[in-house]
């Protein structure tokens, strides 16, 4: 099970309007070093090497879902799997989720997911993050 944890940069980020999450660019990148919470940016993550089926950057996630319902707003992405291929991806440990679509500030840390314990997908073999369709993302009330 791996434990969600929200860059606290990110509520000023949503007061001051840098995040439209419907319509976004949200990306998932991999990292096997600890986030600290704090970080606003990015550029701020130490991202695992690029190669063997994972892109410097991370893989654009699809929005699912962006509604509000009785005051409740749930955000929905559809799953991110990232498949190994002539080698393997990794060690990481850390699922990182940001906004790819902000130029001010670049790239807007939203949350990450500490899965842990090093995973490394080794080739042909998958990782698939499981984003909840009944909990979303993220709910904001």
């Amino acid at each position: 099970m791996s434990a969600y944890v929200k860059f606290q940069p990110f509520s000023e980020n949503l007061a001051e309007k840098v995040h439209n999450l419907g319509a976004d660019t949200l990306k998932v990148a991999l990292s096997d070093t600890l986030p600290t919470n704090t970080f606003a940016t990015f550029s701020q993550i130490t991202e695992i090497a690029a190669g063997f089926g994972y892109s410097a950057g991370g893989t654009a996630a699809s929005i699912s879902s962006s509604a509000q319902t009785s005051g409740t707003y749930k955000l929905v992405l559809g799953d991110v799997t990232f498949t190994a291929s002539g080698g393997s991806i990794g060690p990481y440990r850390y699922v990182i989720l940001y906004n790819d679509t902000p130029t001010s500030p670049a790239d807007p840390l939203i949350s990450y997911w500490d899965y842990g314990t090093e995973i490394t997908t080794t080739d042909g073999n998958s990782f698939t993050t499981d984003f909840s369709a009944i909990n979303g993302v993220l709910q904001l009330a």
